[in-house]
């Protein structure tokens, strides 16, 4: 069985490699803004964060399973896609990009807790054929240590870690150590809930051992 992650982020193939899985990647062509646009105005409401992440997520996979059975008849096995997004006092906080946002976003963050939020779809494709999908919503809190120096925010956003993540912080790297608890799946807040992918494989019929193939 193959694995394509479809998605181009560095911590998901982390993340997959480290679980024992070597994936093909292939990124998306799908606007996240315009999808995201479409919908509320059609449902005239805002997406929650679980529905905001769940549907790029779907989006996201949907499109490379359907590249994917288009153009190689070869490839049977799974096509993973997800999408991020962290939650705080009910903002939905996405990447600062810049230094400014990045910073005010930690002294906010201190001594508080949110939600990471991160959507899972899986396909299979095997023969040139979509198969079927299976799709999920994992949840994991973070609690931010209430002591971190405003001279220990300025150096790590100083690092250009933060400015580029959900949530501006990671738990696998600098920003680990300014984070007092996490609750739920770990991998959820690096970028993807492996146990949650396992159980959605395992819903298609293909056993996570299966994926295996690295030393």
């Amino acid at each position: 069985m193959q694995v394509c992650l479809a998605s181009t982020s560095p911590a998901r193939l982390m993340l997959l490699r480290q679980a024992g899985i070597e994936p093909v990647t292939r990124s998306p062509d799908v606007d996240e803004e315009a999808v995201i646009a479409e919908v509320e105005r059609v449902e005239a409401r805002t997406l929650s964060a679980d529905e905001h992440v769940l549907l790029l997520a779907r989006r996201k996979a949907a499109d490379v399973a359907q590249r994917i059975a288009g153009t190689d008849p070869d490839f049977a096995g799974l096509v993973v896609g997800g999408d991020s997004m962290f939650e705080l006092n009910g903002r939905i906080l996405g990447k600062p990009h810049t230094p400014d946002a990045a910073i005010a976003r930690w002294r906010d963050m201190r001594g508080r807790t949110g939600v990471l939020h991160s959507g899972h779809s899986v396909f299979l494709v095997r023969s040139g054929c979509v198969v079927d999908e299976r799709f999920a919503v994992a949840e994991a809190s973070v609690r931010f240590a209430a002591d971190v120096t405003d001279a220990e925010i300025d150096a790590y956003v100083a690092s250009g870690e933060p400015l580029e993540v959900a949530g501006a912080f990671t738990i696998d790297s600098l920003g680990g150590a300014f984070i007092d608890r996490v609750e739920g799946d770990p991998s959820t807040v690096v970028g993807m809930s492996l146990s949650t992918v396992r159980r959605l494989a395992g819903e298609l019929g293909v056993a996570w051992t299966d994926l295996w193939n690295r030393a």
